[in-house]
């Protein structure tokens, strides 16, 4: 598939388009009416109304699925375009639930077919085809006649389908080219299968069956099987297949179609064959082991396009749900859990569930009726008692409303105690404790923070742990502070960035005077029964032993994602801890995946996302990767209690902070950039285009690194720490025609890089220019950054150079006014957190970002990715940037080939 520029894409989605048909039918084409950069010029000749010759687009159908999809959401799309893109979604809809099946063209070609389909789709069908406009099938056909809609709409989306399943790697499944290459394969000996798997997709027919008891006498009367066929052509008409053959209106061929369908469906539920040995397939008497075999069945019956209809009079179908019952101490203690059968909307009594399991046929007379039992809902009734789980297990259950058994998604009915309690905690930013300011608190607190340390009461009274995830600088610090104050219950540990411990030492002497403070770090290691202890993480694995064994009533994890790798020895050190409550703060609890979000949760409060196989199985997998979004929605549900994120630009929470513009800076390569850019795409390429598994990889990573170094400054690729600077770099040159901008304006800049390399060499231009300059990376010593930080804010010097990763979270620099990403992190919410040095609680003057971008070159499609990945960041992040090494080849090429002008 070739990938359509989005300029193109626009400019086509807003002209014409007609379907041409061809044979295999992933050959047809969309013609777009216009001359554009991209498909195949030529011309046609068009009766919309008038005769006219028109300049056309050809463009495979396969490729013009995006642009088509595009027009469906696009005001000012063509109608005939904008059509086309319903069409499409139907096409895929088909797709995504299986109704696809194998069959021959008119010239024996392999090809995919839409079906079967059912009555909603029948039903959407030919709606769709009442609104096709003529300009979309303005080719004439015949004798000056435009094509029938309904045939045409067909053909389309048999196009649409054909295509989907061919690829290189359905080649390799399939084990040959057939039903799985692009290319056309003639295979005539297959047309009788064919026709028998598929010949019914044509037909003016649907066949039905309709289970009955003739006189309606449940308690010993047997089944009836009855065989229906339904009309395409007009849904009212339903006839009994007695009447198909004795000869109606649905044609001669209704009964080869009848044949044929239940042929195919005697391959879902085997007693059918029977019918096909009665010179008239109309009607099958069962027994009570085959109305359960049907129940089972139908289901696929359905898929197969035949559908089972049960007697009206029966009693709506039985559901089950899992019924929670109570612990037998706290939330730790074991809960039991048990099967609850439902009828009608009620819960079914022990006694009505006696019945189903003393029933010996699928049949049950309750409340005054009768009820098919299915063989899953006897075991169910028989067998009622399912295996106990913890407490937080069964809080879980209820926030997300399901629990899977044998892994299917089950509802849940709490009891009462646990209902009181989802409510109690299910809207983490409200509650009705009436708690206040602490005393001995030495500030105001705004409300949203007061909001914060009510919730955090809430949940650490309850015994469950929290993450405050709000963004950097709405005042975490204090709001934990605050809850030391409140709960005045014995030590509380801090475990921070060595970075960090400066800043919470001067933050509780200032708002909490009266509070010892302590630090546990370095040589003087104290600890103590009251107060704050401070350490930091590289002290707390190498004293693992001597924190554990102290008795703690908080511990509070500043900048959490320290710990996102589960079995990283910071993480087994942070679980050793045994305190009465745990609260994690972080502004990012989602780097990368979500099983980083597992592992702080899974530390705060431990057991409500199960172990982290069964975390990745039920959840990970399906949001990352299915996109999930009702598993998304439950996920949500279940965290939201227990993670509170508020952001700066939310309605109420920081209404005096400055405005933040945030610029990307397109900047052109040097030639000297350009000419190694391009000789290491070539190279790597070659290489990477040979190798496979984790050599593979590794090439990938080592040529997106390289290119982002070149991007940076030649000298930064080639480790060129004496040659000249000047005249090589496009960002480097816009780097100094920014910070002499913002000293002429007496401003003052932080500028990032994921580099500690590139920083020195900005460094020495700055140093050439004669600009005063701080440098703070992961080696430098946590006096020095101390001192760093202070001189910046006391004016010693403007421009402060910042390695992401080591600055990126927890400084106060809102001396700052302005922002500068010279090169592009892979995940965005770590930039954010990054310009939040600046933006934050006590900025008073506006705040500008600019993020340096290498014009034509990896960087450009990547800025692309991120404004994506943004929204996507608040449910799901992909793998960053080690996704890219699962790319094909040519999907590699496509990120990293240099474009345009460069």
């Amino acid at each position: 598939m070739a990938n359509i520029p989005a300029d193109a894409a626009a400019a086509l989605a807003r002209s014409q388009a007609l379907f041409l048909p061809d044979d295999p039918a992933r050959a047809g084409v969309v013609a777009f009416v216009g001359a554009f950069d991209v498909g195949a010029p030529g011309s046609l000749a068009l009766l919309d109304p008038d005769p006219r010759t028109a300049a056309v687009t050809r463009i495979p159908v396969a490729d013009a699925v995006p642009v088509l999809s595009r027009a469906r959401r696009d005001p000012a799309a063509d109608p005939a375009a904008a059509f086309w893109g319903a069409a499409v979604l139907l096409a895929l809809h088909l797709v995504a639930r299986g109704r696809v099946l194998p069959a021959l063209s008119p010239s024996d070609a392999d090809v995919w077919r839409a079906g079967p389909y059912d009555d909603a789709d029948t039903a959407r069908l030919r709606e769709l085809a009442e609104a096709m406009p003529a300009t979309a099938r303005a080719v004439p056909v015949g004798d000056g006649l435009l094509p029938d809609a309904l045939t045409h709409l067909r053909a389309f989306i048999d196009a649409v389908v054909d295509g989907m399943p061919r690829t290189a790697a359905a080649v390799k499944v399939a084990g040959g080219p057939l039903y799985a290459s692009r290319s056309a394969h003639r295979a005539p000996k297959l047309r009788s299968w064919a026709e028998e798997v598929s010949g019914g997709l044509d037909a003016g027919v649907r066949v039905s069956l309709r289970a009955e008891v003739p006189g309606g006498d449940y308690a010993t009367g047997a089944f009836h099987v009855v065989v229906q066929a339904h009309s395409l052509a007009d849904p009212a008409v339903v006839l009994d297949a007695e009447r198909v053959w004795a000869g109606s209106a649905l044609g001669r061929g209704a009964r080869v179609e009848v044949t044929r369908a239940l042929r195919r469906a005697s391959r879902e539920w085997t007693p059918l064959a029977r019918l096909l040995g009665q010179p008239v397939p109309d009607r099958l008497v069962i027994d009570d082991a085959e109305i359960g075999e049907l129940m089972a069945a139908a289901p696929r019956l359905t898929a197969a396009g035949v559908d089972v209809h049960w007697p009206r009079e029966l009693l709506g179908g039985l559901s089950s749900r899992v019924s929670v019952g109570r612990p037998s101490g706290g939330l730790g203690s074991p809960v039991e859990l048990d099967w609850q059968v439902r009828v009608g909307g009620r819960a079914l009594s022990a006694e009505e569930l006696d019945r189903i399991a003393d029933a010996h046929r699928p049949l049950v007379r309750l409340r005054d009726g009768w009820v098919l039992v299915d063989a899953e809902t006897l075991r169910r009734a028989r067998e009622r008692a399912l295996k106990p789980v913890e407490g937080i297990a069964a809080l879980g259950m209820a926030l997300t409303g399901v629990t899977e058994v044998d892994g299917e998604s089950i509802e849940v009915e709490p009891a009462d105690w646990l209902a009181e309690l989802r409510a109690r905690i299910a809207e983490p930013d409200t509650g009705g404790e009436a708690v206040t300011a602490p005393d001995g608190l030495a500030a105001t607190l705004r409300d949203y923070q007061l909001r914060g340390l009510r919730w955090l009461v809430r949940m650490t009274s309850l015994g469950l742990g929290a993450c405050l995830a709000d963004d950097m600088g709405l005042g975490k610090t204090i709001t934990l502070i605050s809850l030391h104050l409140h709960r005045a219950c014995g030590p509380t540990l801090v475990v921070c960035p060595a970075s960090l411990l400066g800043n919470w030492e001067r933050e509780i002497r200032r708002f909490a005077p009266g509070v010892g403070v302590r630090r546990f770090h370095g040589a003087a290691r104290e600890l103590a029964d009251d107060g704050f202890v401070l350490t930091t993480y590289g002290t707390l694995r190498a004293d693992t032993d001597r924190l554990a064994g102290h008795t703690w009533d908080l511990v509070v994890a500043d900048e959490a994602q320290h710990a996102k790798n589960p079995a990283s020895a910071t993480a087994k050190a942070l679980r050793a801890l045994r305190p009465a409550a745990r609260v994690a703060l972080t502004g990012t609890p989602v780097e990368n995946n979500l099983t980083e979000l597992w592992s702080i949760l899974d530390w705060t409060t431990p057991g409500l996302l199960g172990g982290q196989a069964a975390f990745r199985a039920r959840w990970a997998e399906r949001i990352e990767g299915d996109r999930d979004a009702e598993a998304a929605r439950r996920f949500a549900r279940l965290i939201a209690p227990f993670l509170l994120r508020r952001r700066k630009s939310d309605p109420g929470i920081a209404p005096e902070l400055p405005p933040k513009t945030e610029t990307d800076q397109p900047v052109p390569l040097s030639a000297e950039q350009a000419g190694l850019y391009t000789a290491l795409v070539r190279e790597t390429m070659a290489q990477i285009r040979s190798a496979s598994g984790m050599a593979r990889r590794g090439m990938v990573m080592k040529l997106l690194t390289g290119l982002k170094q070149i991007c940076n400054h030649p000298a930064h690729y080639l480790k060129d720490t004496t040659g000249p600077l000047a005249g090589r770099s496009g960002k480097l040159d816009l780097l100094d025609e920014l910070v002499a901008t913002i000293r002429a304006e007496d401003g003052a800049v932080l500028v990032f890089t994921q580099y500690v390399a590139m920083a020195r060499l900005i460094e020495r231009r700055m140093r050439e220019r004669g600009v005063p300059t701080g440098f703070l990376h992961g080696g430098t010593p946590v006096p020095t950054r101390e001192e760093l930080v202070a001189g910046f804010t006391r004016g010693d010097f403007g421009v402060f150079l910042l390695s992401l990763k080591a600055a990126g979270t927890g400084l106060n620099l809102t001396s700052a006014d302005h922002v500068v990403h010279f090169d592009r992190w892979w995940n965005p919410a770590v930039e954010d957190q990054a310009t939040d040095r600046a933006y934050r609680i006590g900025q008073t003057r506006p705040v500008q970002v600019h993020r340096l971008i290498a014009e034509g070159t990896l960087e450009d499609r990547i800025a692309t990715l991120l404004a994506g990945k943004r929204e996507l960041a608040e449910s799901v992040l992909s793998g960053g940037e080690a996704a890219f090494t699962e790319l094909t080849d040519a999907e590699l090429s496509a990120l990293v080939d240099l474009r345009g002008g460069a």
